[in-house]
């Protein structure tokens, strides 16, 4: 019996990978629970493990005294030193009780119910601790049984759960399946499995493709994002670090080997490799292929893609039920509006504008106005409610109508007004610089004018002063000959 209590104990440690101190510990404490059912809580007892032996020993522990008021807690001294010669009066004595055996069967189902849920924290704590790091790896396990919905996973030493939401469409397991999913979540502590596993996350793919392919593992080639709707389509963008390294080549493997065991692994899931770039136009251009885009309008600050294609490429780049166009705007993070060439042309013109300003008509009804001849709001407004009518637009009896014109003119009579605020801001604003530009003006007159009146009055360079006058001397080359008053002319 005294082998078989430690046999037990090292035998659940090895198996279990759990401490072999917390199973003396639970042991212990289950004993101590046993006894307090059979004795009551108000005796000071204590459990303990004896290596030796190989058994568990309870010991209780009262106080000396003359006289006993209590027999749970006191002992006389007459009792006590034949226990122990030398106790004195007011010592706290221990002495070992009947033997754990001989508690009860109500007793030991209390220990048995500690012992369990002691057993569970521990194998908790050593699950969380095996697999806290592995958290977002690919786990191989076997369909052990099914509960609620739920598939729950052998994965060796622990079960884990499969979800409902984590397993794939149209997809059906037996008991005893292999089945290959990534680890999600890892509880600490958790009533239910600790373990969460699941087949639909985005990361699902991009680890398998990382097992498939060892550029991804050795760092060459980096999966950008992933797209996914699970068991139809999924899309996943790759770029290189080595310019000799083709990264889409590189995911397809030789004759498209290492994706067809992706493919496999998903069950026939469809998957576009899109090669991964920093400008969004060539970026969406790569994500919705195999459709060919025309043109892409780039709003950065809304973070939204106009993308125009051919009208023959429309129904390819939306993709079946949005699918494709879908998928891209998640791999690229923008919004992506996809349009005809022929839809384009028609949003370039001010009068289609104009038919999408009015706030009742979608794009699918000022499609059908334009292509009815009702080619701008203008139009519409004059329009007759019964032509209305007449051209068969969805839900559009005669009072809609009338309240399809009716909102015509009011769009209309908003942009008149907004135009004539707008022209009468610009007027104010133009006079109110003019104004300011002939106060700068009139200031810097005023300015040149003070200047003028204090500086000192310049010299008049027509005036020559005497002194001047005194130092002129006139050559005689300077004067005209023959006309000297002392010297009359000699006559002929």
């Amino acid at each position: 019996m005294i082998s078989d209590l430690k046999r037990i104990i090292d035998q659940i440690s090895r198996d279990k990978g759990i401490d072999r101190d917390l199973l003396v510990e639970a042991l212990e404490e289950a004993v101590m629970s046993a006894a307090k059912k059979k004795y009551g809580i108000r005796r000071d007892m204590e459990a303990q493990f004896n290596e030796e032996l190989g058994e568990v020993e309870l010991f209780q522990f009262r106080t000396v005294v003359e006289e006993v008021e209590d027999e749970q807690t006191e002992i006389p001294i007459t009792e006590a030193r034949l226990l122990d010669p030398e106790v004195e009066l007011g010592d706290d004595l221990g002495s070992k009780m009947q033997n754990v055996a001989d508690l009860g069967r109500i007793a030991a189902q209390s220990a048995k119910q500690v012992i369990i849920q002691k057993m569970k924290d521990a194998e908790r704590d050593v699950v969380f601790e095996m697999f806290k790091d592995r958290l977002g790896d690919v786990v191989n396990g076997i369909v052990q049984r099914f509960e609620r919905g739920n598939i729950i996973v052998n994965l060796g030493r622990t079960d884990a759960v499969l979800p409902k939401s984590g397993q794939m469409p149209r997809r059906t397991y037996r008991q005893g399946d292999r089945i290959r999913a990534l680890l999600v979540d890892v509880k600490q502590s958790s009533r239910d499995s600790q373990l969460v596993l699941s087949r639909t996350d985005n990361q699902f793919v991009a680890k398998l493709f990382a097992i498939e392919v060892p550029e991804i593992s050795e760092g060459i080639v980096r999966i950008i994002g992933v797209a996914r709707e699970s068991g139809m389509r999924a899309k996943i963008a790759v770029s290189s670090s080595d310019t000799d390294v083709d990264p889409v080549g590189a995911c397809v493997g030789m004759k498209g080997s290492r994706v067809q065991n992706v493919v496999q692994e998903l069950q026939g899931e469809r998957i576009d490799i899109v090669p991964w770039s920093p400008d969004p136009a060539k970026y969406v251009s790569n994500a919705l292929a195999p459709a060919e885009v025309s043109m892409v309008v780039v709003d950065e600050g809304r973070r939204t893609l106009l993308v125009v294609v051919g009208d023959d490429q429309l129904s390819l780049a939306i993709g079946r039920g949005g699918q494709n166009v879908r998928l891209a705007s998640e791999l690229l993070g923008w919004k992506i509006d996809v349009k005809s060439e022929q839809k384009y042309a028609k949003l370039m013109e001010d009068g289609y504008k104009s038919l999408l300003g009015i706030s009742v008509i979608n794009d699918a009804m000022a499609d059908k106005l334009y292509d009815q001849g009702v080619s701008s709001a203008k139009e519409l407004s004059e329009a007759d409610a019964n032509d209305i009518v007449d051209m068969g637009l969805e839900g559009v009896d005669l009072d809609a109508a009338a309240l399809l014109i009716e909102a015509a003119r009011n769009y209309l009579k908003s942009q008149a007004e907004a135009k004539q605020q707008a022209e009468s801001e610009i007027a104010e604003g133009e006079a109110a610089v003019q104004g300011a530009e002939k106060a700068e003006q009139i200031e810097v007159q005023a300015e040149a004018q003070d200047e003028t009146e204090v500086s000192p009055e310049a010299p008049d360079e027509t005036e020559i002063s005497a002194e001047d006058q005194d130092e002129i001397e006139v050559s005689p080359e300077d004067e005209a000959p023959g006309l000297e008053d002392d010297e009359p002319g000699e006559s002929i």
